[in-house]
């Protein structure tokens, strides 16, 4: 099944002006991951990522996808250091389509942008990870990327 992009579509680093679009998609993101009504993130956190996306010293980035003047997903990451290599990695923290874009390319073509400029800042790698429910979003996942076969633990503290 060929799978073509909304026309016509664009990728870009989020703007100022993008905040009210961007912040529905943000909250479906984080309703997808559980993060709504009593549990949503608060406010503070909101503000604070959209604040660092347009701090220079910060190193998280946004990418947004748009098509017919709609922001139809986003794509945010960071550059940290790593202990087995001494250029910047990538860490594709959230990646998001609203539901009328998904299966249309979208996101391959977020999660292609953010190779680009990982390679723009001298990344030799990006990664990501995505909860194991999530069946859909690896399906395209496993066609742009491997699997590195490690497990995520963590604790809340």
């Amino acid at each position: 099944m060929t799978q073509t992009l909304p026309p016509p579509l664009t990728i870009r680093p989020v703007a100022q002006r993008d905040f009210d679009a961007w912040s529905v998609l943000w909250d479906g993101y984080n309703a997808f991951y559980g993060r709504h009504g009593a549990t949503a993130l608060p406010p503070e956190v909101t503000r604070t990522t959209w604040s660092r996306f347009f701090d220079a010293a910060e190193p998280v980035h946004a990418l947004v996808a748009e098509a017919s003047g709609q922001l139809v997903g986003l794509a945010h990451y960071l550059f940290h250091r790593s202990t087995i290599q001494v250029a910047p990695t990538c860490y594709m923290q959230d990646l998001f389509t609203s539901e009328a874009a998904r299966g249309k390319g979208v996101g391959r073509a977020l999660i292609e942008a953010v190779y680009r400029q990982a390679k723009l800042a001298g990344a030799p790698r990006v990664y990501w990870q995505t909860h194991e429910t999530n069946a859909a979003a690896m399906l395209l996942y496993d066609k742009v990327a491997e699997r590195s076969g490690f497990v995520v633990y963590r604790k809340m503290l």
